[in-house]
């Protein structure tokens, strides 16, 4: 499935590429693993920068930090050098294209920040976690929120008046701790032979997958409603395509 965003445009300024700062001779220079002449250059380092906020503009100053074995402190100032706002408002920008797009349910109902849409191709959220939404012994993020994240932008991704969860094959693939920033990503990957999109959903934080689901959605209104092919279902039966399952065995594929 392609992806018919059009990329975030971030461009180096030409008077932002000057020559790398000079290191004392004898001192020890400090770099990413398996780097060949220690740490990046500046020039180097803000030309990757842009790099990664084009696949990722939801990363925010502490997880670019991590990535680049710098401090926030600089990773805000190649920020201003280069001319790139905050996460904030590159959230702002990408969300202001998605209100009014939704059919399926409200948006104030989507558990997260919707901050992109296609319907029936694509859309990203964004959920913070806070203590509330965690163990008070444990501090790990408690699994229906990031269930539900997951569920309301697979109904969210769906061109449809109205739609439901009707299979779920979800797993949990890392804890989550509290004050982590999770973005999902859905993408609409086919639809069965009874019309039912399928929807794979994955969530990560920061640069770990720590969930996964696929979504088989029932239409009940708009394009594509209809009676589903496997036709009514008996009392104590499991939907067709299977049954929903969170731990990965003996699952159904969707």
């Amino acid at each position: 499935m392609r992806n018919t965003r059009p990329p975030l445009s971030l461009t180096v300024p030409s008077g932002s590429s000057g020559s790398p700062p000079e290191t004392p001779a004898g001192s020890p220079r400090r770099g990413l693993p398996g780097s060949a002449g220690g740490r990046d250059s500046r020039a180097t380092r803000q030309a990757r920068l842009v790099q990664v906020l084009q696949e990722n503009p939801f990363l925010t100053d502490e997880e670019l930090a991590e990535r680049f074995h710098v401090s926030v402190a600089t990773i805000r100032l190649d920020r201003m050098r280069l001319g790139i706002p905050a996460v904030r408002e590159r959230v702002r920008a990408v969300a202001e294209r998605v209100h009014g797009r939704v059919r399926a349910l409200p948006l104030q109902e989507i558990v997260g920040e919707l901050v992109d849409l296609e319907l029936g191709k694509f859309g990203i959220s964004i959920l913070q976690t806070t203590p509330e939404m965690a163990f008070a012994r444990t501090r790990l993020v408690r699994s229906q929120y990031i269930l539900a994240q997951a569920d309301s932008l697979a109904l969210a991704v769906v061109d449809a008046e109205l739609a439901c969860i009707s299979v779920a094959n979800i797993k949990y693939k890392k804890p989550v701790q509290v004050g982590q920033r999770l973005v999902a990503r859905a993408v609409v990957l086919r639809h069965r032979r009874d019309g039912e999109p399928v929807v794979l959903v994955q969530t990560r934080a920061g640069d770990e997958t720590v969930f996964r689901g696929k979504f088989v959605v029932q239409v009940l209104a708009g394009p594509g409603a209809g009676p589903r092919a496997a036709g009514p279902q008996k009392s104590g039966e499991e939907p067709a395509g299977g049954a929903a399952t969170g731990d990965g065995r003996g699952e159904v594929e969707p």
